[in-house]
């Protein structure tokens, strides 16, 4: 059964620090948070602004402001490091976005350095260029880069992550689009060939929540993140696989936060809200929104 000790989350954006003293952890450790280059991050927002004809929903940016001020909004919540997720979505492009990664982290001290890849032969080189440079946070995107997650192509790539231990946030998962490498199979074949890989799985994989859940399970450095998850927007109780919950009361070393802030369509705090009304625990709630992500994101608090 869900614990009876979990403190009611937050009602507004303002109310995150407070809710986060009432448990007794230093910050948020958000691991799926975007900053793009500005060109790029407006045809994303473009993208956005016809969800109506993709996802048959809008999707309207709440956190539609310039860098500084969604710098300064994540901060006041309570992130003590943020990490600025960009991928490609053609070839050619990934290498730029890592160089992009590494200036932008420089120029802000609390911003940390990420990466990304593409499916392509240069990633075996530019990959293990960016974890020298400092990377230590990737992200891949299946669906909109429109490749194999398990593509020969990338076990150099792969190797260097895994070697390295460097986390990788990877949306794999059927929803909002399901697309031709999507789901959990590839990601299987992948883990496979690297065992140690630490792959986090956004969106808890939604909709197959059960199939990631398993491979969680099976590869102790696979992790589920929350992006989206108990929001009631893509998803809901009613797609939940029966037991889900309590699946999740077993895994809280497992699970960690994820928003997509600034790409959502509600307040930040509606996310903490939908995971402390799952019932399960201040104590599963500290691991999820702190604890783990600390830990893999390195997170240190002086």
């Amino acid at each position: 059964m869900p614990a009876s000790d979990t403190t009611p989350g937050p009602a507004t954006d303002d109310d995150i620090p407070a809710y986060l003293d009432a448990l007794g952890v230093p910050g948020l450790a958000d691991i799926h948070v975007h900053f793009l280059p500005e060109r790029m991050l407006q045809k994303v927002w473009e993208y956005f602004d016809h969800a109506q004809e993709h996802y048959g929903a809008a999707w309207p940016i709440h956190y539609r402001m310039d860098t500084e001020d969604r710098l300064r909004a994540l901060r006041r919540m309570g992130l003590r490091a943020i990490p600025a997720l960009t991928y490609p979505h053609k070839a050619g492009m990934a290498a730029w976005l890592n160089d992009w990664n590494r200036e932008f982290a420089a120029e802000h001290p609390d911003v940390i350095h990420c990466g990304t890849l593409y499916a392509e032969p240069d990633a075996g080189e530019y990959v293990p260029d960016a974890l020298a440079a400092g990377a230590r946070l990737f992200k891949v995107h299946v669906q909109v880069g429109g490749f194999a997650p398990d593509d020969p192509v990338l076990d150099p790539a792969c190797a260097a992550l895994e070697a390295a231990g460097v986390p990788v946030v990877i949306h794999a998962g059927s929803r909002p689009l399901v697309g031709a490498h999507t789901g959990p199979e590839p990601i299987a074949a992948v883990l496979e060939r690297f065992p140690g890989l630490a792959l986090v799985i956004a969106h808890m994989g939604m909709p197959e929540y059960d199939a990631f859940a398993d491979l969680v399970e099976q590869y102790e450095n696979v992790h589920l993140d929350t992006t989206m998850f108990a929001t009631g927007y893509l998803d809901g109780p009613d797609r939940w696989p029966s037991g889900y919950v309590q699946r999740l009361s077993t895994l809280p070393d497992r699970i960690v936060l994820g928003s997509d802030f600034p790409n959502i369509p509600y307040a930040y705090a509606r996310q903490l809200v939908g995971l402390a009304g799952l019932g399960l625990g201040d104590d599963w709630m500290r691991a999820v929104i702190w604890g783990n992500g600390a830990r893999l994101m390195g997170i240190r608090v002086h």
